[in-house]
């Protein structure tokens, strides 16, 4: 059943359970935490610590924050049994090594299995890093209230935005 690269569709790999707004966390490795344990409770990880230590290990290789207040972490692992996307936003600004030095409080973790490393993962990288190139979509992104709104922002096309 695979599907052609025109079926990509952001909502194939997030849904609202994999979006948590407001989360009371101080640290990366807190809020690293809290998502790793979203895609625990949706099934998409068949080794949850196997795939926190490749997040881990992939943050101590370079920075994934993107600035503006955003990071993107991921870890592409035979601990993930399907592709997703988790997004948690922080009350507290969190320390994160990130491109102009920002501290972050707006995190998408990528879960990425190790078959579907290469095209999925890189339509999901491109969708995201497409959108974030906008600074009005990287604003609407810090402006959420609801996983309902995350999930519409994350299906808006990058087209959408003329920054």
């Amino acid at each position: 059943m695979a599907e052609g690269t025109q079926g990509f569709n952001i909502s194939n790999v997030i849904d609202e359970k994999l979006i948590a707004l407001d989360l009371d966390v101080n640290t990366k490795e807190e809020m690293l935490n809290a998502l790793t344990d979203l895609f625990e409770e949706q099934g998409k990880l068949n080794d949850r610590e196997s795939f926190f230590k490749d997040v881990m290990w992939r943050e101590g290789e370079g920075q994934t924050g993107i600035g503006m207040g955003v990071a993107i972490p991921h870890g592409k692992s035979a601990g993930v049994n399907k592709t997703a996307l988790a997004i948690g936003t922080s009350k507290n600004p969190l320390a994160w090594e990130s491109l102009d030095d920002e501290p972050v409080t707006v995190v998408i973790l990528f879960a990425v299995t190790e078959g579907d490393s290469d095209v999925v993962h890189l339509k999901l990288l491109q969708h995201v890093a497409m959108l974030l190139a906008h600074e009005s979509f990287v604003e609407k992104l810090h402006a959420v209230t609801s996983p309902q709104e995350m999930l519409a922002l994350l299906e808006s096309s990058p087209d959408d935005y003329d920054d």
